[in-house]
């Protein structure tokens, strides 16, 4: 069924409704190329995704995507059917009447946007050819044994024969934009401005090459930006090729974008150039929206974990469950890029902050970070096993009570609670205790690791001395898999744990950008972020007081890594200190913020790039004012004005009972507060400067 482009599109309550898309385009063709298209590999697969109704919506039939083909991605999510642009159908048997083969269909995901996929092993016997062409284009050339950078050249050259095809079928109109993500698709950026196939060109950095694997070797990177030798760094890491087709692409494009103000410093160090367009990340709300019922789903989904929390503590579960807290981290297993190394320091830190003020607090802890197994733990599926008989005992026992009781009232009675229950179920009770009796602390980890003794959550775990005791207040379960709703041991989805849980803590040094913070908050639950993060940096510039809103960021690049992990020490402290009506409030602001991340909203700085791209392709057709601001406004929240988010400002300090209110409380009113931030997000200024006679509010400065 043909696809119709929106007019315009509403959105979501508070954000102003989509002007008219100025581009003319049904007169233009967009394509957007990625590794990662129908092909999960990593976070770009999710922007992709997610990015895609939103994009549908704008260009209808004239968006199209382009990556690579695999025989089970295609069969299990694209629909295959015939190309509806006679152009495009020419293009595609030009290449395929030369042996390369290109398929064409539907990917199976909102939105339903045609793909085009290119099928490399099909093209192999041309890469000694185009390597020679790639060197007598631009001088770099690529190693044998790297076969993702060969790969990667392959499908560059197919897809820059294909544009060639493309536009001479097309002639003048309509014109063709071609948006490249990351380095693997790099190498078809340089084929077609080197051989001047007209079409305007984006390229966009997720993260530099260079700058992840610098950061993955514990270097202060931040600090020494203007210090590395590029060229060096790279030669030593054996990635200088792929490092020079990044660089290439970059420079060859007509505009270059980045994820993040953070990455935008990065690359402009990196790959010297200054990012022309800052595209910050957004999250499909709809998928996440719970509607009205967040809250009911975090009560819901927090008992199934304490349902987890009573078998894996059995025989220890001398900690109230209704004033434990769940914390946790996910992600992949990158000890320090995703700070787990200051993490794991800082829960030392809390652990002896809680057991000084001596308060029935426990924080239990979470590492959801996929390493190398063997199996599950039988001492950990031996607690879910005792924790269900248990259950079935007490429910037998329960069952004979209520028929006793039930016979007793019948005849006019009122029963002995002594003899209602005879010495069998007393016998049956007490053989279920002595079951839970342990001899061994509860174990940290859930599955039996490869490599126990070199791990390095384990071998830090070991040097902070966290192994779930009684006296620990700071409990660590460490989770080597991602969550599964099948897995028999902790049967939920990632996105039921994460609604269950209270705080998700990602103290990354190297993000740039942070899904997993942005998932948090469109499902309403708080998060630690760092300044460090493109999404940290995102909230810096968008909320006046992020903490107020449960996004707490730590400062990881003017600080040390003491006073990093101090901070973040305090922050979770802080969060333990809450009450239970102070952290359903803090919810209630975090999800609020999701409008901040709705790709309907986050859209529209793609929308600056692809004019912004034209006017420097075709300056006779499209014109752009050369210092014209970004057509994309943003908007500020303001701090709340009513109960303070944690206790920092209160009387108090210790942490209150979860359960426990107070009678001095500030008036909260949660229509009003909410009413406010939709006003404020309707009077939007322009990014990186203050409207014109706008006071700022208390702490906030402009920016």
């Amino acid at each position: 069924m043909p696809l119709t482009r929106s007019l315009s599109m509403t959105s979501l309550s508070g954000l102003p409704l989509w002007d008219e898309e100025d581009l003319p385009v049904d007169d233009l063709l967009l394509f957007e190329v990625a590794w990662e298209v129908t092909n999960k590999v990593g976070g770009i697969y999710t922007v992709i995704q997610t990015k895609a109704k939103i994009t549908v919506d704008e260009w209808g039939e004239n968006l199209f995507m382009m990556g690579p083909y695999y025989e089970h991605n295609f069969n299990t999510q694209v629909e295959q059917c015939e190309p509806p642009n006679p152009a495009i159908k020419k293009a595609m048997s030009a290449l395929i009447d030369n042996g390369c083969l290109v398929y064409f269909g539907r990917w199976l995901i909102e939105g339903s946007p045609y793909v085009i996929l290119f099928d490399t092993g099909s093209a192999a016997w041309n890469l000694d050819r185009w390597k020679g062409d790639l060197w007598d284009t631009c001088g770099i050339g690529l190693p044998a044994h790297d076969k993702e950078a060969n790969d990667s050249l392959i499908f560059g050259s197919m897809v820059a024969w294909f544009f060639k095809e493309l536009t001479g079928e097309l002639g003048d109109s309509p014109n063709v934009i071609a948006h490249f993500h990351e380095w693997q698709v790099g190498a078809g950026l340089i084929l077609c401005r080197s051989r001047k196939i007209p079409l305007a060109t984006i390229f966009t950095t997720h993260a530099t090459l260079l700058g992840r694997y610098i950061c993955a070797g514990n270097v202060d990177f931040y600090n020494n930006l203007g210090k590395f030798n590029i060229d060096q760094e790279a030669g030593e890491r054996q990635i200088y090729h792929r490092y020079c087709l990044e660089r290439a692409a970059v420079h060859c494009a007509h505009v270059f974008t980045t994820v993040s103000q953070i990455t935008a410093v990065e690359a402009n160090h990196m790959l010297h150039r200054k990012p022309d367009v800052v595209t910050p990340n957004g999250l499909n709300i709809k998928k996440f929206s719970a509607m009205h019922e967040f809250q009911n789903l975090h009560s819901t989904n927090k008992g199934r974990i304490q349902e987890f929390i009573r078998g894996h503590f059995y025989g220890h579960l001398d900690f109230n469950l209704e004033k434990t807290l769940f914390f946790f981290i996910a992600g992949r297993y990158e000890f320090s890029n995703k700070g787990v190394d200051i993490f794991l320091e800082s829960l030392s830190r809390l652990n002896y902050l809680l057991r000084v003020h001596k308060n029935d607090v426990t924080v239990v802890v979470f590492f959801i970070m996929p390493a190398k197994t063997n199996n599950f733990n039988v001492e950990t599926l031996k607690g879910q096993a005792v924790r269900k008989q248990l259950w079935d005992t007490a429910h037998t026992v329960k069952d004979k009570f209520g028929k006793r009781l039930y016979e007793a009232l019948l005849k006019g009675d009122i029963p002995d609670m002594n003899t209602i229950l005879d010495r069998d179920d007393f016998t049956i009770m007490k053989r279920a205790i002595y079951a839970t009796q342990r001899h061994t602390l509860p174990p940290v980890t859930t599955h039996n690791m490869l490599d126990d003794t070199s791990d390095p959550i384990l071998a830090n775990v070991r040097r902070i001395g966290l192994f779930n005791a009684r006296t620990d207040r700071v409990k660590i379960v460490f989770h080597p898999e991602f969550l599964s709703s099948t897995s028999p041991l902790l049967p939920m989805d990632y996105e039921e744990f994460v609604r269950g849980c209270h705080l998700g803590v990602f103290p990354s040094y190297y993000e740039p950008w942070g899904y997993t913070p942005g998932e948090c908050t469109v499902m309403g639950i708080p998060s630690v972020t760092t300044n460090l993060s493109g999404f940290g940096c995102f909230m810096e510039e968008h909320v006046s007081d992020p903490t107020a809103y449960g996004i707490y960021i730590v400062d990881r690049r003017f600080r040390s890594a003491d006073d990093s992990c101090n901070q973040l020490t305090q922050f979770m402290f802080g969060f333990c200190q809450q009450s239970r009506r102070q952290r359903i409030i803090q919810r209630n602001r975090t999800e609020r913020l999701s409008d901040l991340l709705d790709w309907r909203y986050l859209g529209r700085f793609y929308m600056h790039a692809r004019s912004l791209a034209l006017s420097r392709a075709f300056p006779d057709k499209f014109k752009m004012e050369p210092l014209a601001p970004p057509q994309t406004e943003g908007f500020r929240y303001p701090r709340p004005g009513s109960v303070p988010p944690s206790p920092s400002a209160s009387v108090h300090s210790t942490p209150h009972h979860s359960d426990e209110e107070d009678d001095d409380e500030e008036p909260y009113d949660e229509d009003k507060e909410a009413e406010r931030d939709r006003q404020n997000i309707k009077a939007p200024f322009t990014l990186g400067a203050m409207p014109e006679g706008k006071k700022t509010h208390p702490g906030e400065s402009a920016n």
